[in-house]
């Protein structure tokens, strides 16, 4: 019998996979009263748009950091090296719906219903219990997901809606993943 994971392209997966974790933070959202996890820019969040910028900018300092620690250090070169290859070679469209995909997913679960539950610090520590990997050397990574689950976490307090988080975390996630698959680092 072949086995029924290898029919389901990666892409698909991972559709899957974030969609029960944003389903999961929309049904726990819903029952603690609080179903709209965006809200429109106007009168009643005139932040909105304010949190979308500033998630572009938080979202390219982090890749700014996580590509600064790849030229200047010895772990953070291995750790783009294991990275890399857990993930294999990745085309655009595939990047495009994992960094879509989680972004959305997570920030949904980890920022909208998480959050508001069990308070920033638990929601970030929770967040990166997400992102350990299997050895010592992605100790950084799960590090930085702390530290990006904080941010993300106060710039959804901050503006009381998930799109700044979103875009922050879509563009750590789009372009750290086209670094990774596009760059080779022997």
């Amino acid at each position: 019998m072949p086995d029924a994971s290898r029919s389901w392209s990666r892409p698909a997966l991972v559709l899957v996979l974030y969609l029960a974790l944003a389903s999961a933070g929309v049904a726990w959202s819903t029952l603690r009263g609080d179903a709209s996890l965006w809200r429109l820019a106007g009168k009643e969040n005139p932040q909105t748009l304010a949190g979308i910028v500033a998630g572009v900018f938080l979202g390219l300092g982090f890749v700014f950091a996580s590509r600064y620690a790849t030229h200047r250090f010895e772990w953070g070169r291995a750790l783009h090296r294991d990275l890399r290859a857990l993930l294999g070679p990745l085309l655009w469209p595939e990047i495009v719906v994992l960094a879509a995909a989680s972004a959305a997913g997570e920030e949904i679960f980890f920022r909208g219903a998480l959050l508001p539950a069990a308070g920033l610090w638990v929601s970030s520590g929770i967040f990166a219990l997400l992102h350990v990997g299997p050895k010592p050397s992605y100790l950084p990574w799960t590090l930085s997901s702390f530290v990006a689950g904080m941010v993300f976490g106060q710039l959804f307090l901050w503006t009381g809606d998930l799109g700044g988080p979103v875009v922050a975390h879509f563009t750590v996630n789009a372009l750290n993943l086209r670094y990774l698959s596009s760059t080779d680092l022997r």
